[in-house]
Parts: structure tokens; sequence; C-alpha cells
């Protein structure tokens, strides 16, 4: 059984509205990265303690923390940046969350082979906070950072060699880097892969459309992750009308469009997900 999950600060800034449409499609999760406009990472203990709250009148659990952690320059001072990691542990427990999503860094212009060993001792010093706390870190593929194409992303997650830092699949994100996601990166990275984000684009622009309109290869990479057994999240992430370095935003309405594009896509192909 395949469990959607969603970006849902996406929908509203208000946490209670984000809530309110998330119940009303029947969602069981969330992707939890702000609320009031606040990063998940910012807000205070009493806000943690609303959210939490909220959640659990609603009947709602957090799939994954959708932190900013690896959003930084490959230069940029990596202490504070590690003791930011250690509050985002301390974040998911509060909210029980098993995952964290997090990058592998900007490189500013720096090539990815001169950066690769920083990267990899930052990758490294994250993921053993994930061992030591028991949580699994999800390393996305966003543009500019160091794991960008497939490749990369194969590289970080071998040669850390943790347990604690899988991969999740943004199948947008390797549109944008021009790369034809299924036919160059499934392979390779399945092994590796225990989490879906929802979103598609086109290679033409880059411009994010609805799953299985765009050049993501959604609906063969579903079709492929039915036939391993794949069990796990698939969390909407639509971007359909902002898209910002820290997120996205898409409004109730056309985040209820990417719901619905995404489970015709489940529909056809007879796949169940609750």
């Amino acid at each position: 059984m395949w469990t959607l999950s969603g970006f849902v600060d996406e929908i509203d800034p208000d946490f209670d509205r984000q809530v309110e449409v998330a119940t009303e499609l029947g969602l069981t999760h969330i992707e939890f990265r702000s609320a009031w406009g606040t990063n998940v990472l910012d807000l205070s203990g009493t806000e943690l303690d609303r959210v939490a709250d909220t959640l659990a009148d609603a009947g709602l659990k957090v799939s994954a923390i959708g932190s900013p952690i690896g959003k930084i320059g490959i230069e940029e001072d990596f202490g504070p940046h590690l003791d930011r990691m250690k509050h985002a542990a301390e974040v998911a427990h509060r909210l029980k969350a098993p995952y964290i999503r997090l990058f592998s860094f900007f490189l500013h212009g720096v090539s990815p082979e001169a950066s690769r060993d920083d990267v990899l001792r930052r990758m490294d010093a994250l993921a053993a906070v994930g061992a030591s706390e028991g949580l699994v870190l999800l390393h996305e593929n966003e543009k500019d950072i160091y794991g960008d194409i497939p490749q990369r992303c194969h590289d970080i997650v071998t040669s850390v060699d943790n347990d604690h830092l899988r991969l999740a699949w943004d199948a947008a994100n390797f549109v944008q880097c021009g790369v034809r996601p299924f036919t160059d990166g499934y392979e390779l990275l399945r092994p590796h892969t225990v989490y879906i984000q929802i979103k598609d684009a086109l290679l033409a622009d880059g411009h994010v459309v609805p799953a299985g309109q765009g050049d993501g290869e959604v609906a063969e990479t579903m079709r492929a992750l039915a036939a391993d057994g794949f069990d796990g999240f698939f969390s909407l992430e639509p971007h359909l009308s902002a898209v910002g370095t820290f997120g996205g935003f898409s409004g109730p309405d056309l985040f209820t469009e990417a719901h619905r594009a995404f489970t015709g896509l489940l529909d056809a192909e007879g796949i169940p997900y609750a």
C-alpha cells in the first residue's frame, strides 16, 4: 500500500488551513516544511506544540520533516549547520517523523569534482547525526547542488555508506537538470530510494506541471516501483504557482489539481494507495 503525503505549506501559510485541505483530500500524512510563513526549524517550542496538537486532533501524522539542511553554499561554515541538523532531529522526534529531507550543498561556481571531498565529509557528518538519533535522512536531488544528477546522487549514498542516509526521488528536479528520470536514473538509484516526491516538469524550459503532464516519466516510474514492490511515501510538492530556493506555493485549488492528477495516474495503473 502506497501512502500519500504532501508539502501542505503549498496550500496556505496558515497551518489550520493546511490541515483543513489535507484532511478534505483524505491525506493521512503531511510533509512538514513551514507554518505561518516560518520554516519548521525556526518555529518556537510553543508553535511546535500547537502543530503537534493540531495534527493529533485531525488524525494526521508527519511523513518527513522538509528541512533546508544542506541548502547552504559549500564555502559556508559547516559548524552552525551541523548544530541545525541536530535541532532538526529534535523536531523530528517531537513530531514523530521518521525521515528528514536534506540536500548536498550549493556549489556556487565550484566544480563538482573540486567540491566532492568537502560534500562527502559533510554528508557523512549529517548521516552520523541521523544514525545517532535513529532517523533516516533523505537526500533530495535539487538543481545546483552536488547531488543534482543521478550519478552524483549515487556517489553520495554509496560513498557515505550509512543506512541512515537514503534517497528521495524528485522527477521534476531531474528534468530541470536535463535528465530523463526513469530512463537515466531509475536502475542506478532504485536500490537506495525510499521516498518519492511528486512533481513533474518540461524538458524544454523546466516549467513545473502536474504529475504525468511533463517529461518526468512519472507513469513509467510508478509502474516500475509497483513491480518492484515499493511500499512507502509519495509526497505531493506541486510548485504550480510559485517556486523559490526554500519552497514553493500552489494554493488550495492547484494543490487539489496536483492531487487529482497523481491519484488519476495511480487509479489508471490499478495501484492501491491510502
